[in-house]
C-alpha cells in the first residue's frame, strides 16, 4: 500500500478564498474517489492570521473594515465582495457579507488546534467557516466558540478551559512560523507532500490532476 498523500493547508477563518479553496479541494477529491486506485490523502489545517491586529469586536461591517484596512474606496470594496460572493456561489457557498461579524481570529485558530487534538479538526474548520461566512455568527469570543465546538462534539468545559488558558497559542505560533519558513504570504496555501505548493483557491481540476499524478508516481515507486 502506498502512503497517503499529505495535504497541509494554511488558511484563516476570515479568508473568503480559503473557504472557496476548501470546497474546490473537496470537489477535486470527490472527482478522484471513483478511480480504480483512488488517491488516499491526509489533510491538516494550519493557522494563518490575515489581520492579527483586528479587535475582537470590530465596530462596522465588512466594507468598513476592508475600506480602512486596504485603503480602497467603499464602492470598489462592494464590487470586490460581490465578485467573491459570485465565485463562492459557484463553489456551492452562500456568502452573507451583510451579516458577517468581522473579528480577531486567534481564538478560532486555538479552537482548531484543540479540535485537532480530539480528532475533530475537519468538522471544526467547516463549522467555523460556515458560521462566519454564511450565518453571521461571531467567531472571536470564547462563549460563541464554545457553542460552536459543542455542535461538532467537543466538550464545553474542556474547550472553555483550553481557550481561556491559551493552551494552544504555542501551536498557532508554530504554524505561523512554519508559514514564514515556507515563504507563505497569502492564503489559502496548500503544501502537498511537503514539497509542492499550490497558492490560492484553484479550481477543482487543479487538485484533481496533482493528486492523480502524485498517486500514480507513488504506485510506480511501490511496484518498482
Amino acid at each position: 500500500m502506498s502512503e497517503p498523500i499529505s495535504i497541509d493547508i494554511w488558511s484563516d477563518i476570515a479568508c473568503p478564498w480559503c473557504y472557496i479553496g476548501k470546497r474546490n479541494l473537496e470537489a477535486g477529491l470527490a472527482a478522484t474517489a471513483s478511480d480504480d486506485d483512488a488517491p488516499q490523502v491526509n489533510i491538516t489545517f494550519h493557522s494563518f492570521e490575515l489581520s492579527p491586529d483586528t479587535p475582537v469586536d470590530f465596530d462596522g461591517d465588512e466594507i468598513d473594515f476592508l475600506a480602512g484596512h486596504k485603503g480602497m474606496p467603499r464602492e470598489q470594496v462592494a464590487q470586490m465582495l460581490d465578485n467573491v460572493t459570485g465565485v463562492a456561489k459557484n463553489a456551492g457557498l452562500e456568502y452573507r457579507f451583510d451579516l458577517l461579524k468581522h473579528t480577531n481570529t486567534v481564538k478560532a485558530h486555538e479552537l482548531l488546534h484543540h479540535a485537532k487534538a480530539q480528532g475533530l479538526q475537519h468538522e471544526m474548520e467547516e463549522r467555523l467557516m460556515s458560521a462566519y461566512f454564511t450565518e453571521g455568527k461571531h467567531v472571536g469570543r470564547v462563549d460563541d466558540l464554545v457553542d460552536l465546538a459543542v455542535e461538532v462534539g467537543l466538550d464545553a468545559d474542556a474547550t472553555r478551559d483550553a481557550l481561556n488558558n491559551d493552551t494552544y497559542v504555542p501551536a498557532v505560533r508554530q504554524d505561523q512560523a512554519q508559514a514564514r519558513a515556507y515563504g507563505i504570504q497569502g492564503v489559502p496555501f496548500f503544501v502537498i507532500d511537503g514539497q509542492y505548493g499550490i497558492s490560492g483557491a484553484q479550481p477543482p481540476a487543479t487538485f484533481e490532476n496533482v493528486l492523480r499524478d502524485l498517486w500514480a508516481k507513488r504506485g510506480a515507486d511501490v511496484s518498482a
